[in-house]
């Protein structure tokens, strides 16, 4: 596996990490776009544009797997209803496997050999990239 592709749903974005494998292991590639958003949920066209956008992102950077941070499905914490939406969107791009990492596991794992965050990484794409980077301690 060569490239893979770490993502957080937040609100209405895909939040996106690569790591890419060299010589040394994997490391961050600070690629655009970081982000994708769905527009209009209740808009075909904007789910559409969001789903080619998923797409073309996959394909342009040769991604072969892509990890998705879970999010609870009910309770406090719970995901909203656009991002499970985006989420089966990620889940059926017909390009790479999709696998889950849910937040318990990034933090129990975190705790035991904490993450070495890149300095070139975004604060906002931290768990995208800890989702990523538990993938490859696992796999």
């Amino acid at each position: 596996m060569n490239r893979i592709c770490g993502i957080e749903f937040k609100s209405s974005e895909a939040i996106l990490v690569v790591l890419e494998h060299g010589v040394d292991g994997f490391y961050f590639i600070d690629i655009e776009p970081r982000k994708i958003k769905l527009g209009d949920d209740e808009s075909i066209e904007y789910v559409r544009s969001f789903y080619n956008s998923v797409v073309n992102f996959i394909k342009d950077n040769h991604i072969e797997m892509i990890v998705i941070k879970k999010r609870a499905k009910k309770g406090t914490m719970a995901g909203g209803a656009v991002s499970f939406k985006m989420e089966a969107l990620v889940q059926l791009n017909g390009v790479c496997d999709v696998s889950f990492i849910s937040g318990q596991g990034i933090a129990a794992a975190n705790k035991r050999d904490p993450f070495i965050i890149p300095n070139n990484i975004k604060k906002y794409q931290e768990a995208a990239f800890m989702s990523a980077e538990l993938y490859l301690r696992k796999n």
